[in-house]
């Protein structure tokens, strides 16, 4: 007899969901947690704690996920229509169609039901009134997707989920990793071996449920899969990260499935430090950036800035940025726009530069002053006239240039102009294990392995070359809970 049914390997936001949604279909659980209990969380502790899912509007969310908003609260919002077809739409606009659409069903599906699971368990949510809107008219006009944050952010987030978790009777342990699965002659999982403090053992039970992220946080693994120089990128998240769960299940004969060679990744602040900073959090990204301008070290525009909304841009920028000169770029505004920047920009952490003329700002920024100029000169003679609003595509470009702006595109012609240095910052990858519609991991003829799960950041094949702002944490949540009930029963019924 096992002391357990389910082990968690994980404590972030899909792992939490797995083992909450374990141990509520009757399975005695064991979260482990290769971080120390100051460490803990995953990467979900360092996000925004942003939730991507289907509904119809504020009247709608309001009655079962923002059941804290005020009558006031809930006059002043205008929260555009996010149905399962526009979900859809974004998800395979991103992707360019390359999203396994079986998990992506199941992802836009389960979002709504997700949250407001999640919300049944005690987990609280308030919109993004700071991130993902701006006041028009006296009302808080949202835009891009992600309009609902846990309280408290992604660290709020982890620490309702572990209060959970603890209320429910989940065991956890910190400091304790995985090391190794174990199996019968049949192939069945009968449990894993684990590194703790006081050194290596094994722990018995019939379902493990793998959901400890992927490869980011493995330099090593990092330049294998992702390519030449991505050792020196930062680390927006967890040190911890190092692809242990998927190389676990590889030893055994799970199919690696997915993206491989892509990542999410962001517009980070170069000063940022290697890993993740669990007092400033996610303030490093820089995502104002369709606002104004983004160089690289040689003065001249990479990216259409306005091509879309931020939320279904920043991952493939981010990844843009690790090729250009010293994976470098810095982004430019004038006063036009400044007070619209988000509030990562007003950390005392940031590296910024003012200046009154672009010369100057290019001196301080030690890019040839002639060349900034000339890209910036360049820029404001290509805008063209029409109204600017931020809240949706605009439609106000450029016209004339190598890389037109689409949306957004107005002169950087009102001094003091402001700069911000950031390099690229890496939060997940996107290859990793295949699973089926039950959550079962998969292995190399196409059969589900016994006993073994997966959640997370470590399953691949939903999200591909890029992705939209806010899925993340709604993947975590619904292949959590689907792989946390898939193993609770799997488990009690074999007990029995």
């Amino acid at each position: 007899m096992s002391d357990y049914d389910v082990v968690v390997v994980g404590a972030g936001n899909a792992a939490l969901s797995a083992a909450m949604a374990a141990r509520e279909n009757g399975a005695r659980v064991l979260i482990l947690e290769k971080a120390s209990e100051e460490e803990k969380g995953g990467n979900s502790y360092f996000t925004a704690g942003g939730f991507r899912f289907c509904h119809t509007g504020i009247d709608d969310v309001a009655t079962d996920v923002l059941t804290d908003l005020s009558p006031a609260e809930r006059d002043q919002t205008v929260l555009p229509v996010h149905d399962r077809e526009i979900f859809y739409e974004v998800l395979m606009k991103v992707t360019h169609h390359q999203s396994d659409e079986t998990m992506a069903w199941q992802l836009i599906d389960g979002s709504r039901q997700a949250l407001v699971w999640l919300r049944s368990h005690g987990i609280r949510f308030i919109p993004m009134f700071g991130r993902q809107s701006f006041l028009i008219e006296g009302k808080h006009q949202f835009y891009g997707g992600v309009n609902i944050e846990a309280v408290g952010g992604g660290s709020g987030l982890v620490e309702m989920e572990l209060t959970e978790v603890n209320r429910m009777g989940c065991h956890i342990r910190y400091s304790t990793g995985a090391t190794r699965l174990v199996q019968a002659r049949d192939r069945r999982i009968t449990g894993l071996e684990v590194r703790g403090p006081e050194g290596y053992e094994t722990i018995s039970a019939p379902a493990v449920v793998l959901a400890c992220g992927g490869f980011e946080s493995n330099p090593e693994m990092r330049v294998r899969y992702l390519g030449q120089g991505w050792d020196l990128c930062r680390v927006r998240g967890t040190r911890h990260n190092m692809g242990d769960g998927i190389r676990m299940a590889l030893e055994i004969g799970a199919q690696p499935y997915g993206n491989w060679s892509g990542c999410h990744s962001v517009g980070w602040d170069i000063s940022a430090p290697p890993y993740g900073d669990r007092f400033v959090l996610d303030n490093f990204q820089k995502h104002s950036y369709p606002w104004g301008i983004m160089v690289n070290m040689r003065g001249e525009r990479f990216v259409d800035e306005g091509e879309d909304v931020r939320n279904h841009t920043y991952v493939k920028f981010g990844r843009e940025i690790m090729s250009q000169p010293f994976r470098t770029a810095i982004q430019i505004f004038d006063q036009k726009t400044i007070p619209l920047l988000r509030d990562e920009y007003r950390i005392k952490q940031v590296t910024k530069y003012t200046a009154n003329t672009i010369e100057e700002l290019a001196g301080e920024l030690e890019i040839n002053p002639q060349s900034l100029k000339a890209t910036v000169k360049e820029f404001n003679a290509a805008c063209q006239p029409g109204d600017f609003n931020p809240s949706i595509l605009d439609g106000l470009t450029t016209q004339g240039l190598v890389i037109d702006k689409t949306n957004w595109a107005l002169a950087i012609d009102e001094p003091p102009f402001e700069a911000y240095v950031t390099t690229t910052g890496i939060t997940f990858t996107f290859g990793g294990l295949r699973i089926n519609e039950r959550g079962e991991t998969q292995d190399l003829s196409d059969r589900s392995i016994p006993g073994l799960y997966a959640a997370g950041e470590l399953v691949g094949g939903l999200f591909v070359e890029n992705y939209p702002g806010g899925s993340g944490l709604t993947a975590g949540t619904v292949f959590g809970k689907l792989a946390g009930e898939n193993a609770a029963v799997y488990a009690v019924s074999n007990a029995a």
